[in-house]
């Protein structure tokens, strides 16, 4: 059997995908206590920001055709988004957050806050500033655009 080869640097895709992967788990439970899933928080919170259409939060979102909409359907029957034509656009459709949708989506942004806070906390307090400075960097910077290459299966989030 042939040798593993030795690894000159830490894993960081191991890492962060291991890291991501359970805090949208801990963020999907969190949500779901208040009927949201961590989809349909996203969403709120972008057509909050400003007048945008499905296209556009699709983006912002990471978030492929076929399930942002579904996920706004979702938000449509809980009664907390509407599609409307846009002012701009004959063709495209904004997202409109209804009043009951600002709310759920203020109180989404709160436990997104807190799951947040305690990961954060697992560190020591002299260690926050420096970890999301130094993530915040690596995603704003070198890890900002991915490179063509043969496509990467981004991991479905499960329902359970």
């Amino acid at each position: 059997m042939a040798a593993t080869p030795a690894r000159t640097v830490p894993d960081l895709t191991g890492y962060l995908t291991h890291a991501g992967h359970v805090l949208e788990t801990q963020l999907s439970a969190a949500l779901a206590e208040v009927g949201l899933t961590l989809r349909m928080q996203c969403v709120l919170r972008h057509a909050l920001e400003a007048e945008r259409t499905q296209i556009q939060i699709a983006e912002l979102a990471y978030l492929d055709k076929t399930t942002m909409v579904v996920t706004v359907d979702a938000l449509e029957k809980a009664g907390y988004a509407e599609r409307k034509p846009s002012a701009t656009d004959r063709r495209a459709r904004i997202i409109a957050v209804t009043d009951a949708g600002a709310k759920i989506a203020h109180e989404g942004q709160r436990i997104v806050d807190r799951v947040h806070a305690e990961a954060l906390a697992a560190l020591a307090a002299d260690q926050r500033t420096p970890f999301v400075n130094a993530l915040v960097e690596l995603v704003d910077g070198h890890l900002s655009t991915p490179v063509e290459a043969q496509p990467v299966r981004r991991a479905r989030q499960r329902t359970p």
